[in-house]
């Protein structure tokens, strides 16, 4: 089978659904491929173990693995087979899954070689546009998203921290917070620290064909099911598919995009549910899998001016891809220890708090760098998790499980006894040539296609960044009153729900994929709009970035194209 269509859009998450929305508004025939199912609202259980134990939103590692490389420490290379990167794979991609935090970079963010100079065995650039630039699609993004907050008055904040904002408030009023967020106000405001509201893609008020928050808790790792989440599927796809001019090809793999004699690519070839092979062919190709498999696919896609793959004649496809630095931390709030304190009992699952007082670090041991955000949050309701890591990793000694009474315990305190607040790091994952996306050479998947092999180092000054902040973390949880606040067991991994780099836009085309359109360089026809365009990862979470400049992108598509039909 082929369809014909002036766009083709390869994914339909935060990257690819404000691309098809705009195009589809704009007059131009789209064509959406996803190779993840389509679940529809009532679909989204809060079922443990169908969403967090087996593979329902993202491929099996039997079906469609990917290749962990690292080297070990006799300096040889080492990999196994994993899915650990997979962070959605369905209609709306992760943006399904995401719990909704919508923070905007900061100016430094745009300027990090300028602000901080080179860092050794790191590749920190400058992006190719500003704060400025983005900013008008910040805005539009929280309308069409629908993103509710509250902005804070300036004098609440010291300058650095506020955001230079072209709107005086969210697109909707805050959802309902836990009393925790105004222990956190209260304390840390006596602590000298700037607690801000933290903006979130949920209703609080319902919208037509999407509902108001039902406030179930289950937010990140699951579905929505009244359509509150601002995800591409609820907030963009819908839109995108009232035109008419919109067709979403659920379940269909796209394998490669064949580029003819001049370099532009022709058409995509791609597998569909009935396992039969079909094409599209279109006048523009918007590449929006997610950093890891943008990256594959571009390898694959080999053709006559693309030897080494589509829009990979400098070699920079794949490399510096970029990760959010992780780090977390948990304090418990034993009921006995507030008798009478009802604020406790509460069962709200909102905090809604951050604090970004640590995002530029000056310290006499670590210097002046690029730091990050704390936000604090309640433990997720899931209790399958909550059971795994009181077995496996909250204060139980190394190699050892705990099992039987201790465990049923354990257990009873954990859930019946007191409630929990833990904070989570965003902190700056410095971008290297060596951290990087290729093919494996020897496995693939079940289409036949070559899998991707992912390389995570992680420069020594991540963990050392994530340490800082955690550290900073752990100190406010006992200053709210938390029994044993702690730290995670493991600092400055990457986080494989945050993920971006491999197709770093720039000016220099011998050091990038893109321009500043994110129109790869030597591929005047193709353009990536996920988190590949990332020169460096920021501070926040990516994806209210990428909404913002999948917008801005679909933007300059529209207008190259002719503009509105």
């Amino acid at each position: 089978m082929k369809h014909e269509a002036d766009v083709c859009v390869i994914g339909s998450g935060a990257g690819g659904g404000p691309v098809a929305a705009t195009l589809a508004e704009a007059g131009y025939a789209v064509v959406v491929l996803e190779k993840g199912p389509w679940f529809d609202r009532e679909q989204f259980k809060k079922d443990e173990v169908y969403t967090c134990r087996r593979p329902t939103y993202w491929p099996s590692v039997d079906d469609e693995p990917q290749v962990d490389e690292w080297f070990g420490a006799d300096g040889t290379r080492q990999s196994r087979q994993s899915g650990y990167y997979w962070n959605g794979s369905l209609v709306g991609g992760a943006s399904v899954l995401m719990s909704g935090f919508m923070l905007r970079l900061k100016p430094v963010d745009f300027r990090l070689r300028s602000t901080y100079g080179p860092i050794e065995h790191a590749d920190v650039v400058d992006w190719p546009i500003t704060y400025d630039d983005l900013e008008p699609w910040y805005a539009r993004a929280e309308q069409e998203v629908g993103v509710s907050g509250i902005v804070p008055e300036p004098e609440e904040l010291p300058a650095a921290l506020r955001d230079r904002r072209s709107t005086d408030e969210f697109a909707q009023w805050p959802t309902n917070e836990h009393p925790f967020a105004d222990r956190i106000d209260r304390v840390c405001r006596a602590d000298g620290l700037h607690p801000m509201p933290l903006p979130r893609a949920v209703l609080s008020e319902s919208r037509p064909g999407r509902g108001s928050c039902a406030y179930a808790g289950y937010c990140g790792s699951y579905g929505c099911t009244t359509g509150a989440k601002g995800s591409s599927q609820a907030a963009f796809l819908p839109r995108a598919l009232a035109t008419k001019r919109c067709l979403i090809q659920s379940r269909a793999m796209v394998t490669r995009l064949e580029s003819d004699a001049t370099g532009r690519v022709v058409r995509a070839h791609y597998v569909g549910r009935d396992g039969a092979r079909h094409t599209v062919e279109a006048r523009v190709f918007v590449v929006a899998c997610q950093a890891i498999e943008s990256a594959r696919l571009l390898l694959a896609s080999r053709g006559p001016r693309h030897p080494r793959g589509l829009g990979n004649r400098s070699g920079q496809v794949g490399r510096h891809l970029l990760f959010s630095t992780f780090g977390a931390g948990i304090g418990t709030f034993p009921y006995a220890r507030f008798p009478g304190e009802t604020w406790l009992r509460s069962k709200e699952p909102f905090v809604n708090r951050v604090l970004q007082d640590w995002y530029e670090i000056q310290d006499k041991t670590l210097g002046r760098r690029k730091g990050g955000t704390l936000n604090f949050l309640r433990v997720h309701p899931n209790p399958v998790n909550g059971a795994i890591n009181q077995a496996l990793w909250d204060r139980v000694p190394k190699n050892k499980t705990l099992w039987g009474r201790a465990l049923k315990r354990r257990l009873h305190g954990y859930f019946r006894e007191g409630q929990h607040l833990r904070f989570e790091v965003f902190g700056e994952w410095l971008p290297t040539p060596y951290t990087r996306v290729t093919l494996d050479p020897h496995v693939r998947d079940r289409y036949g296609a070559q899998v991707a092999r992912i390389n995570a180092y992680s420069h020594p000054r991540n963990v050392e960044t994530a340490r800082y902040l955690v550290d900073r973390g752990v100190h406010v949880l006992g200053r709210l009153g938390a029994v044993d606040p702690r730290s995670a067991p493991v600092v400055g991994i990457p986080s494989k729900n945050l993920v971006g780099g491999t197709c770093r836009f720039g000016t220099d085309p011998a050091r990038s994929v893109l321009d500043p359109t994110c129109r790869a360089h030597d591929v005047p026809n193709l353009y990536v709009t996920d988190g590949s365009f990332m020169p460096t990862s920021g501070g926040v979470p990516f994806t209210f970035t990428i909404y913002a400049n999948a917008l801005r992108v679909a933007d300059k598509i529209v207008q190259r194209l002719g503009g509105p039909r």
